[in-house]
């Protein structure tokens, strides 16, 4: 079998040893869940405290005053996290979210209605993650547009994006997405998966009108047209395409922060990914199943 330091195995689809041979592939999902959800609670934070603008006063030497920011800064207690993709990185930023009081949500492309068909059965960072599926308050499933669309109505205040890239979730979320899930409040989205998912024009222009300052009447009349309300922000660790070109507007949408597909990446890395690797070893010596082994047909 042939091993992948990666989550995903997207970037070889159109390889022969992916579609013209039967080797078996595993990847190194599992591992990431630690730092990539530490950097989707960072990159939260950093926009509900209003992080930005307390650091340019600090650059500026500026003492802020503090009603400047007072009616712009919140917590999380109380919100809702909702998981489009409820693998080891949405089950781990879950974890995390709910010690910190909010309820969560969870979205994945099969139904999970049974308590064992909700377990996570690939490999776990020992203390981390949601092992049983226990967190998650509701579990939605499907990707039809119908089924997407139900998930993204639930009063969602950040939405995770966590689904692998396949032929059906390229540009899975777009101006109709958007505009269910900011019916009733503007949401925080976060990409830690591909940038194709996201149709990034789209996402601009939610982004824009999310900074736009509107009367409640005008937020109403929006919402009777079937409009949203659009995004209070988002944060992207991955783009399309990357490297994000210097001209693209995508840099200056509003609220929204980029950094450079490093969400993953640590000194530990390494370690993890062989660590599943001599999982697999040790499987496979005794004749057992492998685990985290590439489905061809579901693309991940």
């Amino acid at each position: 079998f042939i091993h992948f330091l990666s989550a995903g195995t997207n970037h070889i689809t159109s390889h022969p040893i992916y579609t013209s041979s039967k080797i078996t592939l595993t990847t190194s999902s599992g591992i990431h869940g630690p730092m990539i959800a530490e950097w989707v609670i960072m990159t939260s934070l950093v926009s509900s405290h209003q992080y930005n603008a307390l650091h340019t006063g600090q650059m500026n030497h500026k003492w802020l005053p503090k009603d400047d920011l007072f009616q712009k800064r919140h917590d999380n207690v109380g919100r809702r996290l909702g998981v489009l993709g409820y693998g080891s990185i949405g089950r781990q930023s879950a974890r995390v979210c709910k010690a910190m009081g909010m309820d969560v949500i969870a979205f994945t492309a099969s139904p999970r209605k049974t308590k064992e068909s909700k377990k996570d059965g690939g490999f776990i960072v020992e203390g981390t993650g949601d092992p049983d599926g226990d967190i998650p308050s509701a579990w939605f499933s499907g990707l039809d547009k119908e089924s997407l669309h139900e998930f993204l109505a639930q009063d969602i205040d950040h939405l995770l994006v966590s689904v692998p890239l396949t032929d059906q979730t390229r540009g899975f979320l777009g101006k109709e997405e958007f505009d269910v899930l900011s019916r009733k409040k503007k949401a925080f989205v976060t990409n830690i998966s591909r940038g194709p998912i996201i149709r990034q024009t789209e996402l601009i222009k939610a982004l824009k009108k999310g900074a736009e300052v509107k009367t409640e009447e005008d937020e109403a009349s929006d919402v009777t047209k079937g409009e949203g309300l659009g995004l209070r922000g988002a944060a992207l660790d991955v783009t399309d395409p990357e490297p994000l070109p210097e001209d693209d507007p995508l840099w200056d949408a509003p609220n929204c922060i980029i950094t450079p597909h490093i969400s993953a990446l640590g000194q530990i890395y390494l370690e993890r990914s062989f660590a599943v690797l001599e999982v697999n070893l040790t499987h496979k010596e005794k004749g057992e199943k492998l685990i985290n082994v590439v489905d061809r047909k579901r693309g991940y």
